[in-house]
Formats: structure tokens, C-alpha cells, sequence
């Protein structure tokens, strides 16, 4: 089955940089079993196909499948980890504000993808498709749930860690809401991706357009932060272009 290398647009947790054979062989077949269900999810819909189906597809057992994703759910929506592990190494840094780890995160996944689309042979095409993935996922509950909760565990990490920088516990509510506004900046550019990725802009203008979406919304939550402990400081300016 030919597919796109939909894995190719959403970040990973990296690669080792001497990578033995059995490790490249298990990343390329999580790659390929990712690919293979966006594929299959997109052309029949999430809750038409089974996973046994996936698996024969690409000529594996079920069983193995779920030895490389834990749910169904997580074959299409799996780079809250990679997520994860950006955000604990950018707010853990005491010399970076928070509002400037965050961007530094989304301006990595949104280079990412906005790469991979003006890559393809056909970037209208490749940006139609990655639309109807977002709407994929808005149009299916159990994708939905996944996603939310996905959202509550980084909140949950992101006020730990702010929580440890200014000498505060987690289940204040200082922590708690500057953690919650923090991730509220994942949904903002998701929403000016769908706006702006309409197959009329070039990847760049995306590009420049999205980032200047997240940096206002980011202003505001810079602002508030910048009561809330003596390592909160100021976010610099993020590039507007695309690397």
C-alpha cells in the first residue's frame, strides 16, 4: 500500500545519532504503521477501520501493532510525546523565559510542517490533505478525547516544572493557570494553520502569517506573566521567517 509519510510533518522525539539496525528498523516500521492508518483513517474514517486491518496492511500482526502504539487512537495523534519531551528540556531552562521555550516548540512544528508541504511536488495538494486531517480528527469523539487529555497531561507537566522554578507547588493556582495559558497557544496555531493553509499562500506565507498569529496571542500571556516570579522574564522577538 503506497502512502504519504504523514510522520514526515509530525515532529518525533529524535533520533539517536549512531542508530544500530534494529533501532532503524523499529523506527521505520512505527513510521510506516502511522502512515499506513492516517492513510486508511482519511479515506473510510477513523471508526471504519480496525486495527487488524492496519496490521495486514502492512504485513505485521495486531499484537505488534499495539507493541508500537498502546491505542488506536495514538497511530494518527502521536507526537504529544515528542511534545512532552520538548516541554520539560524548554521550561526547565532557568534562562529562558517560559513564553520563549513555548515558541521555540511551536516554531520547531510548524517549520516542520510548512518544510515537508513546500517539499512535495504538489504543495496545494499536500496542504488539502493536511487540512482534511485536522478535520479528521475534529470530527471524530474518541480522537477528540484523546487529544484533551493529551492536553491535560502537558498542563500537568508545564505547571510542575513552573512550579519548581518559582518555589510554588504545582496545585497552586499560579502555576496552574500560567500552564494552562502556556499550552493555549497550541490551539491558536492549530486554528491560524486551518485559516491560512488554503492552498492559495505558499508554505512561506504560512509560515510568516501563523507565527505572527501565535506571537500576539503570546504577547498577552507574556504580559501576565510577567508578575508571576522573579525567573519569568520577558520573551525576545521569534523569527518570522521560515528556516
Amino acid at each position: 500500500m503506497s502512502t504519504v509519510e504523514w510522520t514526515a510533518w509530525r515532529p518525533q522525539s529524535g533520533e539517536p545519532a549512531a542508530e544500530g539496525l534494529r533501532e532503524r528498523k523499529k523506527r521505520l516500521m512505527r513510521q510506516r504503521l502511522s502512515d499506513t492508518a492516517t492513510e486508511m483513517f482519511l479515506e473510510r474514517g477513523f471508526d471504519a477501520v480496525r486495527v487488524s486491518e492496519i496490521a495486514q496492511a502492512c504485513g505485521v500482526s495486531e499484537k505488534t501493532v499495539f507493541n508500537y502504539f498502546p491505542t488506536k487512537e495514538s497511530l494518527i495523534l502521536d507526537l504529544g510525546e515528542a511534545t512532552m519531551a520538548a516541554l520539560r528540556a524548554g521550561l526547565g531552562e532557568p534562562d529562558r523565559s517560559p513564553v520563549e521555550a513555548v515558541l521555540r516548540i511551536l516554531a520547531a512544528e510548524l517549520s516542520t510542517l510548512t518544510s515537508w508541504t513546500a517539499a512535495q511536488d504538489d504543495p496545494v495538494r499536500a496542504a488539502a490533505r493536511i487540512s482534511r486531517f485536522g478535520a479528521l480528527v475534529r470530527s471524530t469523539p474518541s480522537l477528540r478525547a484523546y487529544h484533551h487529555d493529551m492536553a491535560e497531561r502537558l498542563a500537568g507537566v508545564a505547571a510542575e516544572i513552573l512550579a519548581q522554578r518559582t518555589g510554588m507547588s504545582p496545585q497552586d493556582p499560579e502555576p496552574q493557570i500560567a500552564a494552562a495559558a502556556l499550552l493555549g497557544l497550541w490551539p491558536i496555531q492549530f486554528r491560524s494553520l486551518r485559516k491560512h493553509l488554503d492552498g492559495v499562500r505558499t508554505p512561506d506565507q504560512v509560515h510568516e502569517a501563523v507565527t505572527a498569529d501565535v506571537r500576539r496571542a503570546a504577547k498577552l500571556i507574556d504580559d501576565g506573566l510577567a508578575s508571576f516570579g522573579s525567573h519569568i522574564g520577558p520573551a525576545p522577538s521569534m523569527p518570522t521567517k521560515r528556516p
